[in-house]
């Protein structure tokens, strides 16, 4: 079942919606509704999937002793000597 929702916006940002919505070749009321649908479809961090390259370098560092200031003298080392 559908009902009708009102929402109070700025002249200005309801017009910039529907020239995106025609761009799009959909309707403000659809844009709006996919955008309700994505808050329900909110992913923790754990659940998104990562691109290849950095799936595979996860826990490369795991019980390594790393330090920031070992990434600052090797940049250091790289860049100005």
């Amino acid at each position: 079942m559908k009902n009708k929702l009102t929402l109070r916006l700025d002249t200005a940002l309801i017009e910039r919606a529907k020239k995106r919505a025609k761009q799009k070749g959909t309707s403000v009321s659809q844009m709006v509704a996919d955008y309700f649908a994505l808050i329900d479809e909110e992913q923790s961090p754990s659940d998104q999937k990562l691109p290849p390259v950095t799936a595979s370098l996860t826990g490369v560092l795991k019980n390594r002793d790393a330090e920031e200031s070992d990434y600052k003298s090797y940049l250091e080392e790289k860049h100005f000597k």
